[in-house]
């Protein structure tokens, strides 16, 4: 399954999308998820209701209305009156995907934008978790509002990914990440997998929201990131604009001094984010818009999380 042509219509040499999602590198990451979700699966994310599954939770005597394939053939010999399997049902995991397309988000300079690379975060993500009978839902969130899909299984769920990055069905006024947090708790009523896409840029308004969801879910920060937001290069005099707030400032970026304390600025703000996050409990993985942010993400995930 190819997923590259999901967004292809809109594709423009500044907005060039996330790349080639092939078979291969999607094929990786499913399977690395899915050791993932088994392991959520077999441990805290285990319904204790009884009804289909793969763990065998009782054996009893027959009642009128059970399922005839359910009965136990060696306990209805053994006794002479016919029993039936009742096994424990398994929860199906939930996947929020919650997608930053605030302003500061269309910024780029490398191979694409933050946008595009987070495009391809939630695409493969939602193609790994929407498989084996796991189901998907989808905020996406910025200056122009909200999208909501709620979690489908399959195509479903692929469709209501598509359409939210689309931005269809998003009501206007702008929503923060911070409120974003705050949706997805209200949300997602059961234990689920979160995955959040943004550069974390702006105020960290955040921070106990992010701290209150990630005490119910397993939560996955990945960071985007672009080059020039770390280190300026020597240009000359540029004008520079925040998109969040579109205030405006003139650089010299010809001054070594300058540029090194730029960097060094950002460097740190960039530590206390991975401060932050870590805090919370949340696994953090920074994306690059200048290198195979596929890869990078597929070998995060086989890392073995740190136990909390």
């Amino acid at each position: 399954m190819n997923l590259d042509f999901i967004r292809a219509a809109e594709r423009t040499p500044a907005a060039p999308g996330p790349g080639a999602l092939s078979e291969a590198p999607l094929r990786a990451l499913e399977l690395t998820l899915a050791r993932r979700v088994e392991g959520l699966l077999s441990g805290d994310f285990r319904a204790r209701l009884f009804g289909a599954g793969t763990e065998l939770a009782q054996i009893r005597a027959y009642v009128s209305g059970d399922d005839v394939r359910q009965i136990d053939w060696k306990a209805t010999a053994r006794t002479g009156v016919p029993h039936v399997r009742v096994q424990l049902a398994d929860r199906v995991l939930v996947t929020w995907i919650v997608l930053d397309v605030s302003p500061s988000m269309d910024f780029g300079t490398a191979r694409r934008r933050k946008l595009d690379v987070a495009e391809g975060v939630a695409l493969a993500f939602g193609y790994a978790a929407s498989r084996r009978g796991n189901r998907v839902g989808t905020i996406v969130f910025g200056r122009d509002g909200t999208t909501v899909r709620p979690p489908r299984a399959g195509q479903a769920g692929m469709l209501g990914l598509v359409l939210g990055l689309r931005g269809e069905g998003r009501p206007s006024g702008g929503v923060t990440l911070a409120d974003a947090l705050r949706r997805t708790a209200r949300l997602a009523r059961h234990p689920a997998l979160v995955v959040l896409a943004s550069d974390f840029r702006g105020p960290l308004d955040w921070r106990r929201p992010l701290l209150e969801l990630a005490g119910r879910h397993e939560v996955i920060a990945t960071e985007i990131r672009d080059p020039r937001e770390q280190e300026l290069p020597d240009v000359g005099d540029v004008r520079l604009v925040d998109p969040e707030t579109r205030r405006e400032v003139r650089v010299d970026t010809s001054n070594a001094t300058m540029r090194r304390r730029f960097a060094v600025a950002a460097a740190n703000e960039r530590r206390e984010l991975a401060k932050l996050l870590s805090a919370a409990g949340v696994r953090h993985v920074v994306l690059d818009t200048e290198d195979d942010w596929l890869r990078d993400l597929t070998k995060f995930l086989r890392e073995k999380p740190a136990r909390r």
